[in-house]
């Protein structure tokens, strides 16, 4: 698919439903001159694309039908899968420090507790602080430790009750890093069905199996390859479950309880 047959059905449907630029740059929250960019045939950053999709009430596939093209390639997606091992336990601590080494852009981290994260590297705060201070942006999705789901999720692993605490543990390790303007903490309510811990274009997932503890899961190391992959999915679920209505954005959203 060409540029220009890219563009076209972009500016096609922004003028089917009376959208100017200005009102698109601001539905998607990026700058005029991105939307503009579009329009001239660069494709949008995928969290981009989604929500011009929703804005115009067209698909992705619609507005941008490389993307459908790149779905088709069943083997590209599979390529984007680096080493998968059988339990999250079984990965090389080296893996964790390197791609928190190399990450520049973007650290997304999204699970119930993740406590393992912080305790694993004790030197997390000072590492991700210098980052921040070079542009690195660190979004963290942590379990709403008063939420139905966390008892949900501590009933199934037989926790005794100790979920809760274990969030309240992980906040405590961040806590150094929350007045940073680089780094910003949420809690969701929502069930999960795996983990993910994002550094620029590789990516950790660890898909969760019935009554196993976090350590017992399977994990993959994912590199994002195209536009339309394995990566994209769980990158997709990631904004989408960062912007969902029941996402709280701030860890002092119960400052009756103790954090």
């Amino acid at each position: 698919m060409s540029a220009q047959g890219t563009s076209e059905r972009l500016r096609v449907a922004m003028a089917a439903n009376g959208v100017e630029v200005e009102s698109l740059a601001r539905s998607v929250g990026v700058d005029p001159k991105t939307v503009q960019r579009w329009l001239k045939g660069r494709l949008p950053h995928p969290r981009h694309r989604w929500k011009a999709s929703d804005a115009l009430g067209c698909s992705e596939q619609d507005l941008w039908p490389e993307i459908a093209i790149a779905n088709a390639s069943g083997t590209a997606a599979t390529a984007e899968i680096m080493s998968a091992y059988a339990r999250r336990a079984d990965t090389p601590v080296q893996l964790w420090s390197r791609m928190l080494d190399r990450a520049t852009t973007c650290v997304d981290l999204l699970g119930y507790a993740m406590l393992f994260f912080p305790e694993q590297h004790p030197d997390l705060p000072e590492l991700l602080t210098d980052k921040c201070a070079d542009g690195l942006q660190v979004r963290i999705l942590l379990a709403d430790p008063y939420c139905p789901e966390t008892a949900i999720r501590d009933d199934l692993e037989g926790l005794d009750g100790t979920l809760s605490g274990r969030i309240r543990s992980t906040v405590r390790h961040f806590e150094p890093l929350l007045d940073n303007p680089g780094v910003e903490l949420r809690y969701h309510r929502l069930p999960l069905y795996n983990a993910i811990y994002r550094f620029d274009d590789q990516m950790l997932v660890t898909p969760y199996l019935y009554r196993l503890h976090g350590f017992q899961h399977p994990l993959l190391h994912l590199k994002r390859l195209g536009p339309a992959g394995i990566f994209e999915s769980y990158a997709h679920q990631f904004e989408a479950i960062w912007t969902a209505p029941t996402t709280t954005q701030s860890p002092t959203a119960y400052p009756e309880q103790e954090i």
